[in-house]
């Protein structure tokens, strides 16, 4: 991820804490939590994209889809950026770690 896009997670992390009406540590708690409700609406979509449910029948396409699993995303991005001074530095040496796990050599190039 880009700079533009750390800027952007914090902007949305700086607006929620604005408009927060709780306190900071169950901002940090609720950041988290917000993470499984965004799951819970990919689930749905998903749901409805296959038909799965009888009584929705197609509620729901893979476009709406996606756009959950970006929420899923943006949201898991801003309780990093609420848990964490430097969020990019913390995911992208993570995102090392687990792609030295898959790589034959343990990830020396």
């Amino acid at each position: 991820m880009d700079a533009e896009t750390w800027e952007q997670i914090s902007r949305i992390r700086r607006w929620l804490d604005d408009e927060a009406g709780a306190g900071a540590e169950d901002v940090r708690l609720l950041r988290v939590l917000k993470i499984s409700e965004e799951v819970g609406e990919v689930a749905e979509a998903l749901h409805g994209a296959l038909g799965a449910n009888p009584r929705k029948g197609a509620s729901h396409t893979w476009d709406d889809v996606r756009k959950e699993l970006v929420d899923v995303a943006v949201t898991t991005f801003v309780a990093l950026a609420t848990l964490s001074a430097e969020p990019a530095e913390v995911f992208g040496n993570r995102l090392q770690e687990i792609v030295a796990r898959i790589e034959p050599s343990g990830g020396a190039t």
